[in-house]
């Protein structure tokens, strides 16, 4: 049985611990007995104060569920009382079985004798009270912290949800604005061409989990699109270098990691070039990691770092603090790094753990 599950199921819980507590209390007199030189009859009277310790704290359940959100004061009396109530009644019923079946009919020759050693037995109906609601007390708590667990996983999805489907408004606004030109030029094969990829590109981005990875390969694929459509914008003035190796194609990646780092270089390297520029994207695996690249020969690193805290500053939210925000959600082992090209150009490196699909 999974132990979770039965922690979770409290009333199955309580009896499962009921009951073994009472069958442990007498597997432990009855090995005590083996000190003294016992008659059979005792194994009778062990499993009678067994059974009747059972019964007798059976009520006392229902009692501390009715005062249970009563002042702590006023809780600890109802304990003791109730408990020591119990113990003596318990104790008396104990004293009667041994007098009766062990010493045959045997009666004491003061009626106080039955109250003999019932502060024993109040100790451990106090013990029993105690167990009651310690695991009371714990399994609301365990309750409590997977409420908090399952809000703060809600949380980060809610999160991972918003950053993923930040698409920058300007890339749609810029794309229909293409389509129009070219509708305008009558040049309807490119402009239908482009329509169609755009449809792929936003079916994937919307029907993609962001909470799922997918294959590298995947999504090469979507980024060609995206990549095609800027083509058709941009012209000549957009080169495009892949260099992705096998294995890291079947490495799982979050969802569109890499497109908002292509559209930071597009738009603040390759727009602001009159002659345009180039984009690389490198995937190769290393040990237990799998790195990623995406490198520009644009105005490098200072320039991008000020359009992205102007953009920030504006609400805007996309690029390289998208990036590394969901970075930090998905995983608690991996490395983001911005760093400066030769004689131009921004380089950002992305390290995170090698994982496949293992379905």
């Amino acid at each position: 049985m999974n132990v979770q599950k039965l922690l979770d199921e409290r009333n199955q819980f309580f009896w499962v611990l009921h009951i073994g507590g009472w069958i442990g209390f007498a597997l432990v007199h009855y090995i005590g007995s083996f000190v003294n030189d016992m008659r059979d009859a005792y194994i009778f009277i062990i499993i009678s104060n067994a059974y009747l310790g059972a019964m007798l704290t059976l009520p006392l359940r229902y009692l501390y569920r009715r005062v249970w959100d009563m002042s702590p004061m006023w809780l600890v009396i109802t304990i003791l009382t109730a408990s020591y109530f119990v113990g003596t009644l318990w104790g008396v019923l104990q004293n009667y079985s041994f007098f009766e079946f062990y010493r045959f009919g045997y009666t004491p020759s003061d009626w106080l004798g039955y109250f003999r050693n019932t502060l024993g037995s109040f100790y451990i109906v106090l013990c029993w009270s105690g167990l009651y609601f310690g695991i009371k007390y714990y399994q609301m708590l365990e309750k409590e912290r997977q409420k908090a667990l399952k809000a703060a996983n809600m949380a980060n999805q809610a999160q991972l949800k918003m950053l993923r489907y930040q698409l920058n408004p300007h890339f749609l606004f810029n794309t229909l604005n293409a389509i129009s030109t070219l509708i305008m030029c009558e040049e309807n094969k490119t402009a239908n061409g482009m329509v169609s990829k755009l449809s792929d590109f936003l079916r994937y981005s919307l029907h993609t989990d962001p909470i799922k990875k997918v294959a590298l390969k995947q999504e090469i694929k979507a980024l060609s699109l995206y990549l095609e459509i800027e083509k058709i914008r941009f012209e000549d003035r957009l080169s495009v270098e892949w260099n992705v190796t096998e294995d890291a194609e079947q490495a799982l990646v979050p969802s569109l990691l890499l497109q908002p780092l292509i559209e930071n270089s597009i738009k603040y390297a390759i727009a602001t070039m009159d002659d345009g520029g180039v984009i690389s994207i490198s995937a190769k695996t290393f040990g237990h990691d799998l790195l990623l690249e995406v490198k520009d020969n644009g105005p490098g690193l200072e320039t991008s770092q000020k359009a992205s805290k102007a953009n920030k500053v504006n609400g805007v939210g996309v690029g390289i603090a998208n990036t590394r925000e969901r970075l930090l959600t998905l995983y608690d082992d991996h490395s983001f790094v911005l760093s400066s090209v030769e004689p131009t150009g921004l380089k950002v490196n992305i390290r995170i753990p090698l994982e496949f699909d293992t379905e």
